[in-house]
């Protein structure tokens, strides 16, 4: 039962964090430019994340919560308005 509350709260904060990531892409870039490739890798990272906390038990909640969010951060940090920003404050 804790490995199914573990899980379930695992698969909640990937499902949260893709969706904050997916509407701060939007409002940040046009719909032409939207990163569906960066998109697609942070859910398919989130599933793997989740599923190896649920066959693993020796796996913390904090571990994996921790690298889904640096994973997710790690993302966002190679999207076009990231960049961009990165380059003004450069030049």
């Amino acid at each position: 039962m804790k490995r199914t509350l573990q899980t379930l709260i695992m698969a909640a904060f990937v499902v949260l964090t893709t969706a904050s990531f997916g509407y701060a892409e939007y409002v940040a870039t046009n719909s032409a430019n939207f990163p569906y490739f960066h998109l697609g890798c942070l859910i398919v990272g989130g599933m793997i994340i989740t599923s190896l906390k649920h066959k693993y038990s020796k796996l913390y909640l904090s571990e994996a919560v921790g690298s889904f969010a640096l994973y997710a951060v790690m993302i966002a940090l190679f999207t076009a308005p990231v960049v961009n920003a990165l380059k003004t404050m450069v030049s």
